[in-house]
Protein backbone atom coordinates (compact mmCIF):
# COMPACT_ATOMS: atom_id res chain seq x y z
CA UNK A 1 0.00 0.00 0.00
CA UNK A 2 3.10 2.33 -0.29
CA UNK A 3 4.55 1.73 2.83
CA UNK A 4 8.21 1.30 3.24
CA UNK A 5 9.48 -2.40 3.13
CA UNK A 6 10.03 -3.30 6.85
CA UNK A 7 8.00 -0.76 8.45
CA UNK A 8 4.42 -1.61 10.52
CA UNK A 9 1.50 -1.27 8.78
CA UNK A 10 -0.60 1.32 10.58
CA UNK A 11 -4.50 0.95 11.56
CA UNK A 12 -7.50 1.78 8.77
CA UNK A 13 -8.37 5.27 10.56
CA UNK A 14 -4.07 6.36 10.31
CA UNK A 15 -4.47 4.82 6.53
CA UNK A 16 -7.58 7.05 6.04
CA UNK A 17 -6.74 9.86 7.58
CA UNK A 18 -3.39 10.33 6.28
CA UNK A 19 -3.99 9.28 2.77
CA UNK A 20 -0.96 6.20 1.83
CA UNK A 21 2.27 7.38 0.71
CA UNK A 22 6.15 6.83 2.60
CA UNK A 23 6.52 7.05 6.04
CA UNK A 24 8.71 10.09 6.73
CA UNK A 25 11.80 10.86 8.62
CA UNK A 26 10.63 10.50 12.16
CA UNK A 27 12.30 13.81 13.16
CA UNK A 28 10.20 16.09 10.52
CA UNK A 29 6.87 14.03 12.34
CA UNK A 30 8.08 15.17 15.57
CA UNK A 31 8.59 18.81 14.30
CA UNK A 32 5.26 18.70 12.85
CA UNK A 33 4.20 17.58 16.45
CA UNK A 34 6.02 20.43 18.55
CA UNK A 35 4.67 23.16 15.89
CA UNK A 36 0.91 21.54 16.97
CA UNK A 37 1.29 21.59 20.07
CA UNK A 38 2.62 25.18 20.11
CA UNK A 39 -0.16 26.06 18.29
CA UNK A 40 -2.27 24.67 20.76
CA UNK A 41 -0.66 26.46 23.85
CA UNK A 42 -1.95 29.80 21.54
CA UNK A 43 -5.10 28.83 21.52
CA UNK A 44 -5.16 27.85 25.16
CA UNK A 45 -3.90 31.33 25.87
CA UNK A 46 -6.34 32.91 23.87
CA UNK A 47 -9.11 30.90 26.16
CA UNK A 48 -7.65 32.13 29.36
CA UNK A 49 -7.71 35.21 28.06
CA UNK A 50 -11.46 35.23 27.22
CA UNK A 51 -12.28 34.36 30.22
CA UNK A 52 -9.84 36.60 32.06
CA UNK A 53 -11.50 39.17 30.33
CA UNK A 54 -15.22 38.16 31.19
CA UNK A 55 -14.63 37.55 34.65
CA UNK A 56 -12.25 40.11 35.81
CA UNK A 57 -12.41 43.23 34.00
CA UNK A 58 -16.71 44.35 34.94
CA UNK A 59 -15.28 47.21 36.72
CA UNK A 60 -12.58 48.18 33.50
CA UNK A 61 -14.74 47.34 30.29
CA UNK A 62 -18.80 48.12 29.52
CA UNK A 63 -20.80 44.95 29.34
CA UNK A 64 -20.89 45.11 25.32
CA UNK A 65 -16.96 45.84 25.14
CA UNK A 66 -16.61 43.35 27.49
CA UNK A 67 -18.20 40.30 25.51
CA UNK A 68 -16.97 41.19 22.66
CA UNK A 69 -13.71 41.50 23.54
CA UNK A 70 -14.28 38.20 25.54
CA UNK A 71 -15.90 36.80 22.28
CA UNK A 72 -13.05 37.37 20.19
CA UNK A 73 -10.58 35.75 22.15
CA UNK A 74 -12.70 32.64 22.50
CA UNK A 75 -13.69 32.41 18.87
CA UNK A 76 -9.67 33.00 18.05
CA UNK A 77 -9.11 29.97 20.53
CA UNK A 78 -11.25 27.70 18.90
CA UNK A 79 -10.17 29.14 15.19
CA UNK A 80 -6.76 28.36 16.47
CA UNK A 81 -7.54 24.68 17.98
CA UNK A 82 -9.06 23.57 14.92
CA UNK A 83 -6.60 25.25 12.59
CA UNK A 84 -3.75 23.70 13.99
CA UNK A 85 -4.94 19.91 13.94
CA UNK A 86 -6.34 20.59 10.15
CA UNK A 87 -2.30 22.12 9.56
CA UNK A 88 -0.93 19.05 11.53
CA UNK A 89 -2.60 16.86 9.26
CA UNK A 90 -2.00 18.58 6.37
CA UNK A 91 1.71 18.86 6.79
CA UNK A 92 1.65 14.49 7.51
CA UNK A 93 -0.04 14.09 4.29
CA UNK A 94 2.37 16.30 2.70
CA UNK A 95 5.29 15.06 3.74
CA UNK A 96 3.97 11.69 2.67
CA UNK A 97 3.75 12.21 -0.67
CA UNK A 98 6.68 14.50 -0.99
CA UNK A 99 4.39 17.25 -1.78
CA UNK A 100 4.77 21.73 -1.11
CA UNK A 101 3.24 22.14 2.15
CA UNK A 102 0.74 23.96 2.62
CA UNK A 103 -0.09 27.57 3.22
CA UNK A 104 -0.15 28.24 7.12
CA UNK A 105 -4.00 29.89 7.01
CA UNK A 106 -3.89 30.04 10.61
CA UNK A 107 -1.27 32.40 10.87
CA UNK A 108 -3.29 35.45 9.25
CA UNK A 109 -6.01 34.29 11.27
CA UNK A 110 -4.46 34.86 14.25
CA UNK A 111 -3.05 38.25 13.19
CA UNK A 112 -6.19 39.57 12.40
CA UNK A 113 -8.14 38.14 15.21
CA UNK A 114 -5.24 39.44 17.68
CA UNK A 115 -5.32 43.28 15.87
CA UNK A 116 -9.33 43.50 15.88
CA UNK A 117 -8.98 42.43 19.51
CA UNK A 118 -6.10 45.10 20.45
CA UNK A 119 -8.16 47.54 17.89
CA UNK A 120 -11.21 47.36 20.30
CA UNK A 121 -9.01 47.96 23.91
CA UNK A 122 -7.18 50.96 22.23
CA UNK A 123 -10.48 52.92 21.24
CA UNK A 124 -11.78 52.18 25.24
CA UNK A 125 -8.58 53.03 26.35
CA UNK A 126 -8.49 56.06 24.50
CA UNK A 127 -12.19 56.89 25.53
CA UNK A 128 -11.18 56.72 28.97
Amino acid sequence: MGEQPGTPERGRAARWLLGGGQEPDPRFTLANERTFLAWIRTSLAFLAGGIAVEAFTAEVFDEPVRTFIAVVLLALSMSVSAGAAFRWLGVERSMRHRAPLPLPLIAPLLAVGGAVAAGVLVVVVLQN
